[in-house]
C-alpha cells in the first residue's frame, strides 16, 4: 500500500491514535533494564543496562527502517525519512535515570517518540518531513555531573573537554565510559538544526494529579539561584557556658532560616525555595557549633521574584547571636521561554482530544532547556501520582501516557502538515 503524506486534504480532518496498549508493553520492557525488586529502575549513564536500553532502542528503531546516527557525546539519533528533505521534527528525551529511580522519568519521552513512529508505520503515514527520535546521554548527571551534560555540550552550554574529565564515584571518567560503551560517534552528526523539538516528560510534581488534567502544556523551564549561607560562631563548652555568653552558630543559623522564611513567603504564592543541605561543626553533642553551613535554593519563572529573593539574602546582618554571617552566590540560571507556536499547537491538540489541559512552568530542569537555545522547543508533561519522581514509586498510569503521547503525535502532524 502506498505511504500517505500527511499534511493536506481529508487527512488533515481524521485524528491518528497511537496504540495505547504497545505503549504500556514497551514502557514495561525498558524498565527490565536495570528493573529494582520495588519496581523501580537503576540505569546510570552508559551503565550496562543503559547500554542494553541503547541497543534494544536501536533495534526497534530499525525494524522501522530508521537511520542511526551517534554523535561524539553519544547522543542517539534514529531518523525516519520525509517527502521532503526539509530540517526534522525531533522528539525524544534521556534513557537514564537516578539510583531507584522510577520507570517513567526521561524514558517516557524516548518511547513516546518511538510510538510515534511506529503509528506511521501503522497508518503507512509517510512524514511530509523528516522525524527524528533523540535519546539524550546523562541527563541525570546521576553517574557524571552535571545534569544535561551532553544536551549542554551539544548547545554550547558545557565545554567538551571539561566534560570528559568528570569521573564517577569509582574514578571512572566520562571520557573512558564513551569510549567503553560503543556508543562514540561523529562530531558531526551532533543536532544542529530542526523544524521543532518536543519533549514529553512527566510533570514530577503534584499539580496536574491534584487538579484532575491530563496534559500540562509547558511554557518554560523556571529560572533558579542558589546561594551558601555561612555563619561562623565559637566552639566552647556545652556544659560549662552559660547561654547567655554563648555564640552559637547553629542557634544563629537556626533564626536566619526563620527569618528568611518570613521574607520569603510573602514575595510570590508560586515562588518555590528550599534549604536543602545543612553541615554543622565540629558536629559534637558536647561541643557549641562554631560553624553552620546552609544552601538556599529558589525558583520561579518572574526574573523579578528571583531578584527579590536574591535582596533578601543580601540584606541579611553581617553579625547576629556574636556570630559572623556570610552568603555566596553558588549558580543560577534563567527562566527559558519555550517556543509559543509550539505551545499553542500543543494547546490545540489537547483541546482537540478533549484532554484537560493547562499551560504551565516546568520547576525541574529538562535537555529541552538547553536545546531551546537554539531550535524551536516545547515539553508536554502528563500527570505523576502524589507528584512522586527520582524514586521506585515513581508512576504515572498508563492512560495518560497514552494521552500524552496523543498529543505529541497531533501536533507533530500538525506541524508537518505546514510543510
Amino acid at each position: 500500500m502506498p505511504g500517505n503524506h500527511f499534511g493536506g486534504g481529508h487527512l488533515q480532518q481524521q485524528k491518528v491514535l497511537i496504540n495505547a496498549r504497545r505503549l504500556k508493553d514497551t514502557i514495561e520492557t525498558f524498565a527490565d533494564f536495570g528493573r529494582t525488586k520495588n519496581n523501580g529502575v537503576t540505569r546510570l549513564s552508559l551503565s550496562k543496562e543503559d547500554i542494553d536500553a541503547r541497543n534494544y532502542l536501536v533495534s526497534c528503531c530499525e525494524e522501522l527502517g530508521m537511520t542511526i546516527k551517534v554523535d561524539d557525546m553519544a547522543n542517539i539519533y534514529a531518523t525516519m525519512p520525509g517527502a521532503s528533505d526539509k530540517p526534522p521534527v525531533v522528539m525524544g528525551s534521556h534513557l537514564d535515570s537516578v539510583k531507584k529511580g522510577g520507570r517513567f522519568d526521561g524514558v517516557l519521552g524516548v518511547l513516546a517518540a518511538l510510538e510515534v513512529a511506529r503509528t506511521f508505520r501503522d497508518h503507512h503515514i509517510t512524514p511530509k518531513i523528516p522525524f527524528t527520535i533523540v535519546d539524550f546521554t546523562n541527563e541525570e548527571g546521576a553517574r557524571f555531573d552535571p545534569a544535561m551534560m551532553c544536551s549542554g555540550v551539544i548547545s554550547g552550554k558545557f565545554e567538551k573537554s571539561k566534560m570528559l574529565e568528570n569521573r564517577d564515584t569509582e574514578g571512572i571518567s566520562f571520557k573512558d565510559a564513551l569510549a567503553a560503551s560503543g556508543y562514540e560517534g561523529k562530531i558531526g552528526n551532533r543536532l544542529k538544526e530542526a523544524t521543532a523539538y518536543l519533549e514529553m516528560h512527566i510533570e514530577q510534581g503534584p499539580i496536574l494529579e491534584s487538579e484532575s488534567l491530563n496534559i500540562g502544556v509547558v511554557e518554560g523551564v523556571v529560572g533558579m539561584v542558589n546561594y551558601e549561607i555561612e555563619v561562623d560562631g565559637e566552639s566552647d563548652h556545652a556544659g560549662t557556658t552559660p547561654m547567655s555568653m554563648r555564640k552559637d552558630a547553629l542557634f544563629t543559623a537556626s533564626d536566619i532560616i526563620t527569618a528568611l522564611r518570613t521574607k520569603l513567603n510573602r514575595l510570590d504564592s508560586d515562588l518555590v525555595y528550599t534549604m536543602g543541605r545543612m553541615n554543622v561543626y565540629p558536629n559534637i553533642h558536647t561541643v557549641i557549633p562554631n560553624k553552620a553551613i546552609f544552601t538556599l535554593e529558589a525558583r520561579h519563572k518572574d526574573p523579578e521574584v528571583i531578584r527579590q529573593v536574591v535582596q533578601t539574602i543580601r540584606e541579611l546582618p553581617r553579625k547576629m547571636g556574636g556570630c559572623t554571617i556570610t552568603a555566596r552566590k553558588l549558580w543560577s540560571r534563567d527562566t527559558v521561554a519555550f517556543d509559543q507556536d509550539i505551545c499553542d499547537q500543543l494547546e490545540e491538540s489537547a483541546q482537540s482530544l478533549n484532554y484537560p489541559y493547562k499551560r504551565m512552568y516546568s520547576g525541574a530542569g529538562h535537555d529541552a532547556q538547553f536545546i531551546a537555545s537554539y531550535l524551536p522547543t516545547a515539553m508536554i508533561f502528563v500527570p505523576s501520582v502524589n507528584g512522586k519522581s527520582h524514586c521506585e514509586e515513581e508512576l504515572t498510569s498508563y492512560e495518560d501516557c497514552a494521552k500524552g503521547v496523543n498529543v505529541a503525535l497531533d501536533t507533530v502532524l500538525a506541524i508537518m502538515s505546514k510543510y
